[in-house]
């Protein structure tokens, strides 16, 4: 009986291990570039999805139900980036929306002990909502559910193009975040924490 020397392995299994990394790596990148969206967005989607798309099996009502979800998901991705979060003076979490001149308080009517001025609008807002819209953009093509909504044969026939995208984007979006490094804490991101708003 032929036996197999312990430092060489079949080629079998080593074809696997090199889909088994390649696999690994798109899920890695993938949740690194999850961080980019909205908690609730995200948890949404993956959550609702499955029933709007019928499990991949649409029909025409499915398809416009889950178009306008997209839809409001990127909206929500996008506009969370404009909005923001300060402690109040009874300790309390209060959002707002960023604006060129501050914050404009949602619920707050004193916002007497915080200086919303410093919450201006600025150009890395414009990039981490555009950079959120590409990654949506991303976490739909690799929902099955979704791709065989629309698109069935896109998964068998760009399936490199959908394991290179998570790697790509989360390289652009790393050097994004070193140019414009993000400190917004807004609707669907966790809030500062006080001893962090204090200092």
């Amino acid at each position: 009986m032929a036996q197999i020397a312990p430092d060489i392995k079949p080629t079998s299994l080593q074809g696997n291990k090199t889909s088994g990394q390649v696999t690994e790596k798109t899920v890695t990148g993938l949740g690194n570039l999850i961080k980019l969206l909205p908690s609730g967005t995200f948890f949404l989607f993956v959550f609702l999805n499955p029933a709007l798309t019928n499990n991949g099996e649409c029909r025409t009502s499915n398809k416009y139900l889950t178009s306008i979800f997209i839809g409001l998901c990127g909206f929500w991705s996008c506009f969370s980036w404009f909005t923001d979060s300060y402690i109040d003076k009874n300790g309390k979490v209060q959002y707002g929306i960023v604006t060129k001149k501050g914050l404009y308080p949602l619920s707050d009517s004193d916002t007497s002990s915080v200086n919303l001025s410093v919450y201006k609008l600025r150009l890395g807002d414009f990039v981490h909502a555009f950079l959120s819209i590409i990654v949506l953009a991303i976490v739909v093509l690799l929902d099955r559910n979704t791709v065989e909504c629309f698109y069935p044969s896109f998964e068998s026939t760009q399936k490199q193009l959908i394991m290179a995208l998570p790697p790509v984007i989360g390289a652009v979006a790393s050097s994004a975040f070193v140019l414009f490094p993000n400190n917004r804490h807004g609707i669907g991101f966790p809030p500062k924490e006080q001893a962090s708003q204090e200092t």
